[in-house]
């Protein structure tokens, strides 16, 4: 069944993240492309997803895994070319799937042409007003403007050029963040926006969309400072600033310019919560990200209270609210649920059992794939849209034994000892249970694979109705079919019980405890594994169709 073809067709859609490098390889040099997805399609067709979310396809140094982007209106020549994107988009049209692709807005590369030509350029310019450039401090500006800062993926968050002056880079040096309070800067990405709408591009996901404006004073603060000042003010130096929106009015009139009008998914860390309701407004972005369940331990109270503050949330926004378990920023859920709570520190992470290269604390991956399994089919049974990221459909976990030499994402080599990175999630995927890369392409991987990928491969999950393959495949069928309105009424449970009903009689039951629970009465349609006879299992869920 092809995907909703009405201006609403997101709302409550599936949508498949590929990240491009690591899903296909077409052409055997280990790394994968275009190509590689468009010969894919069928495969994401069974599965049964209604859109595709593309990370950075653009020419890119990839020092920071694609999101380090020199051409925004380009293909990676390495991921093919604008005729083979053309072709990959018609073949997911085709198949009645949506295309929604990253836009990475609050920084370029530094490889960009404008900022190579800020850099030849003098301080003062208009080149580098196009960026966010400062007089260092010192007799000659030889000093940073802002000693202290960090930046996202460790390091200083200022670089030098050499001439008294410095740039602010919020995440890796190769980064520079552009300066939106220039007029060139917004008329450029509004010609971004329209040059892939044109192209057939049916939204964008807005990569750090809550740091685009900012305000930096005169005399900038310590990193202490800055760390201490309220983000829920809308007037914080770097993020989530009030101001952010009137960019956004800008893009939301050039979606109304299509028919159905383009959509857009904000990447809005914001605290508090609430914050997150005029990204997702009918007037901005359209929806935002919500990453509470991503962060949550498999506790039934923590989820209960997540679901219902964001479905309120959602209705008080006039959005659609969205669910997220892994991505390719974070530790793979599978993984996640098998390793005990982290305590204070962010669950998505697991630093520590990263840093000990997944010795400690010891992994019950049994267990994580059941609670993972769990969750995800009760997460396909809420209102909104459910994102998914490529190969948790094969129940596949986090891969923590990548060789040093062979790591890519620039947290490892600039916080060493603190954080390994994200290469664990972006291993690429098994398509067979042989190969010199499990059938992602004719040669070695970019990322080294681990020997027990072949039996979570497509090819050894297909056909077996035991797999995750299979069950993803059928919860996906049944969710078009059951999809109703939005609305969603709790069943009184016990305590580590989540009992859902939707309008049309659909439920979905899952019990978060170890011991088992009587199953309530009504169709069985779907379980996360084997039911035992009138029993609910622990950490399982069941969909049931009432009468």
């Amino acid at each position: 069944m092809a995907a909703q073809n009405g201006a609403d067709w997101w709302r409550q859609a599936t949508v498949y993240q590929i990240y491009p490098r690591s899903f296909a390889d077409a052409n055997g040099d280990g790394l994968g492309d275009l190509p590689g997805i468009a010969s894919r399609v069928d495969y994401l067709a069974r599965l049964g997803v209604d859109a595709v979310w593309l990370s950075p396809f653009y020419p890119s140094a990839l020092a920071d895994g694609g999101y380090d982007v020199d051409d925004y209106r380009n293909v990676d020549p390495r991921l093919g070319t604008l005729d083979d994107f053309d072709a990959m988009i018609g073949a997911l049209h085709a198949a009645g799937i949506k295309l929604i692709v990253d836009i990475v807005p609050n920084h370029s590369s530094n490889r960009h042409e404008w900022f190579q030509a800020a850099l030849a350029a003098p301080k003062g310019s208009p080149e580098r007003d196009r960026y966010v450039f400062r007089d260092g401090l010192g007799e000659n500006g030889e000093l940073s403007p802002a000693p202290d800062w960090v930046s996202a993926f460790g390091g200083p968050a200022w670089t030098a050029v050499g001439d008294g002056q410095w740039y602010l880079h919020l995440f890796a040096p190769e980064q520079p963040d552009f300066n939106w309070r220039n007029e060139e800067v917004r008329e450029d990405f509004l010609k971004t926006l329209r040059f892939w709408s044109d192209r057939g591009v049916d939204g964008f996901r807005v990569d750090v969309a809550h740091a685009l404006a900012k305000d930096l004073p005169a005399d900038l603060p310590s990193q202490a400072q800055l760390d201490a000042i309220d983000k829920a003010t809308g007037t914080h130096p770097l993020w989530d600033r009030d101001e952010v929106h009137e960019i956004y009015t800008g893009w939301r009139a050039v979606f109304d310019e299509y028919d159905p009008p383009r959509i857009a998914v904000a990447e809005a860390w914001v605290n508090p919560p609430w914050r997150r309701a005029r990204y997702a407004s009918a007037a901005g972005l359209g929806q935002a990200f919500n990453f509470d369940l991503l962060e949550a331990d498999f506790d039934a109270g923590a989820f209960k209270g997540i679901i219902t503050e964001n479905l309120e949330q959602a209705a008080a926004s006039g959005s659609s609210t969205t669910w997220v378990f892994s991505n390719h920023d974070v530790v793979r859920h599978a993984t996640r649920y098998g390793l005990p709570p982290n305590g204070d520190q962010p669950r998505k992470y697991n630093r520590a059992w990263l840093l000990s290269r997944g010795t400690e604390p010891e992994l019950d991956t049994a267990r994580g794939l059941r609670r993972a399994r769990a969750a995800t089919l009760l997460m396909l049974a809420l209102p909104g849209s459910a994102y998914l990221y490529q190969g948790e459909e094969l129940g596949l976990g986090e891969v923590a034994t990548i060789p040093d030499g062979a790591r890519q994402d620039p947290t490892f080599v600039r916080s060493p000892g603190v954080d390994v990175g994200r290469d664990g999630c972006r291993v690429p995927i098994p398509w067979t249970v042989e190969g010199p890369s499990f059938g992602f392409g004719s040669g070695p991987a970019h990322l080294p694979q681990p020997d027990w990928f072949g039996k979570v491969s497509v090819e050894a999950e297909d056909g077996d109705a035991g797999s995750t393959l299979s069950l993803y495949r059928a919860a996906l069928g049944l969710r078009r079919e059951l999809q109703a309105d939005e609305t969603l009424a709790w069943v009184p449970s016990r305590d580590d019980v989540l009992h859902v009903r939707r309008a049309n009689g659909w439920e979905a039951v899952a019990n978060f405890g170890t011991a088992p629970v009587a199953l309530p009465e009504g169709e069985v349609l779907l379980a996360s594994g084997p039911l035992g006879e009138g029993e609910l299992p622990g950490e399982t869920t069941v969909w049931l169709k009432q009468a």
